[in-house]
């Protein structure tokens, strides 16, 4: 019996986990993604963190043990009997019985917080957005979806603040990739449409050969697309860069690269099957189109598709 191919999403809370996870989701299939949320593993609710003093960032807020046994259960194709933490009510809700499908996306806060859980997975993405944007970004949805207030959001903020630089931050170093979605200017105000991304491709997995495209002399791509070498926390890595004023041409280069080397799943960089490809809710609620969004959930996609060729 095969083994599910597990992806591992970490990032501060409203950094876009979930936004990504959606269009992952639907280019491998639904009926073949099983998605959980490590924040359900907390082990205290709301009220009861309010009242000792710790925020859902602290490693001793979590169940990390249980967390552990449970993604190592899930990768060898083993159910599991997860608990479920609402973070619209801030309480629990029963535990719900998760078997795993072909692909398993675990998101949350502390997913590669031990050795034993980071090696439960094949692919591991942290996502790290400028500190401003994602602020905005949790005001807007704790606001909408959660019932806080504005002030109460910037509070919570601030008082995370500090298990954020010591707990979640750090795990950075763990990934394969590093998503930051960012504005072209300082303005926060840009729809998120036209945010930029950086990804930093850590040779820790063999990505796609993008040097073919930068190498090409086309200076018109040159000024939405980059490829450079950089350090990150020290490592040597590959920067690519794709501004949010990319063309659709100069995008559809880059993702039929990805494609190229999977001949046999080309359907992955066909707009009309996933419609939910970049797709993203803009300020008032209307769908917007994103292509770095698309090419990173793409890219990642790309990972997990071929780890399925590694374990078969």
């Amino acid at each position: 019996m095969s083994r599910p191919i597990i992806l591992g999403i970490v990032g501060d809370s409203a950094a876009g986990k979930t936004t990504l996870t959606k269009g992952i989701a639907q280019v491998l299939g639904a009926e073949n993604v099983t998605v959980i949320c490590t924040d359900d593993y907390h082990r205290y609710d709301r009220k009861q963190r309010a009242e000792i003093g710790i925020t859902a960032l602290h490693p001793d807020c979590n169940y990390l043990d249980i967390m552990q046994q449970h993604l190592s259960l899930l990768r060898t194709g083993q159910a599991i009997l997860k608990p479920v933490y609402s973070h619209k009510t801030g309480s629990f809700e029963p535990p719900v019985y998760i078997k795993p499908g072909k692909f398993v996306i675990a998101e949350g806060l502390l997913g590669y917080s031990t050795r034993a859980t980071r090696d439960c997975y094949d692919i591991k993405v942290y996502l790290a957005p400028p500190e401003p944007l994602r602020a905005k970004w949790k005001v807007k949805r704790d606001t909408n979806k959660r019932g806080y207030t504005e002030e109460q959001v910037l509070a919570e903020l601030k008082k995370r603040q500090p298990d954020s630089e010591e707990f979640i931050q750090p795990q950075r170093q763990w990934s394969d990739i590093v998503v930051s979605f960012y504005p072209p200017t300082d303005d926060l105000d840009q729809t998120n449409g036209h945010l930029n991304v950086s990804l930093v491709l850590r040779p820790t997995v063999p990505h796609p050969d993008f040097t073919q495209i930068i190498n090409s002399g086309n200076g018109n791509f040159e000024s939405a697309i980059r490829l450079e070498l950089d350090r990150d926390m020290g490592k040597p890595v590959d920067v690519l860069e794709v501004d949010g004023h990319a063309t659709l041409q100069q995008v559809n280069q880059l993702e039929q690269i990805i494609c190229s080397d999977m001949p046999h799943l080309r359907s992955i960089c066909d707009r009309e099957s996933n419609p939910e490809l970049g797709k993203i809710s803009g300020t008032t609620g209307e769908s917007l189109q994103s292509y770095p969004l698309a090419l990173t959930q793409l890219l990642i996609t790309y990972h997990m598709l071929k780890a399925t060729q590694i374990h078969p």
